[in-house]
């Protein structure tokens, strides 16, 4: 098992973007609020025909990779109200599933909203996947591929988490927010 250290300076973020077809996580190092994307991928459960087999095998995958990588904090992807009522229901044991373990290992857990997570990465909560996947290759400095959109997805979800607990501390620090605390704090985010 790979233990990775972390120190008060840095802390190391899952992201899950939850699906019983395909499920994407992406994990970053912060350090001094430098983001390094340490792993992605998508777990394809296409293969799997009953659900019992799909949850069986997430469960063990998203474990090996909090046990690998001792995550500090889990950033998942919010449930969203979809016209199909038995894929949401799907998805929310996912979710439910992804949540149970975080709390098994004592590791915080947000969750966030499609919109939230698209606004926070590209400033548009209705950009593309390929333009979430595009501002997730700047802000982690990587070439990601592009196939992996549920990948590039998980990394988005746990760079605005990233972003929003850091505006959420300056703002306990007695920061002032808006527009210019946003450019000021975030300068490689503006072209």
């Amino acid at each position: 098992m790979t233990q990775i250290s972390t120190s008060s300076s840095e802390k190391i973020i899952l992201g899950i973007d939850p699906g019983t077809r395909f499920l994407g996580y992406g994990l970053l190092r912060i350090t001094n609020d430098k983001v390094t994307v340490l792993q992605y991928g998508v777990l394809n459960l296409t293969k799997y025909t009953t659900q019992g087999a799909k949850f069986l095998k997430i469960h063990e995958r998203v474990l090996g990779i909090i046990e690998e990588f001792l995550p500090d904090e889990i950033a998942i992807e919010s449930p969203f109200f979809g016209k199909n009522v038995q894929s949401m229901l799907k998805l929310g044991r996912v979710q439910g599933m992804v949540m149970s373990l975080a709390f098994s290992k004592s590791i915080p857990i947000a969750e966030y909203e499609p919109k939230k997570i698209k606004q926070s990465v590209t400033g548009n909560g209705n950009a593309s996947k390929e333009q979430v996947a595009k501002m997730v290759e700047i802000i982690g400095n990587i070439k990601l591929d592009a196939k992996m959109h549920d990948a590039t997805d998980a990394l988005g979800i746990a760079i605005c988490h990233h972003f929003h607990n850091k505006n959420i501390s300056s703002t306990l620090k007695g920061t002032k927010k808006g527009w210019g605390a946003f450019v000021t704090e975030n300068p490689e985010r503006i072209k």
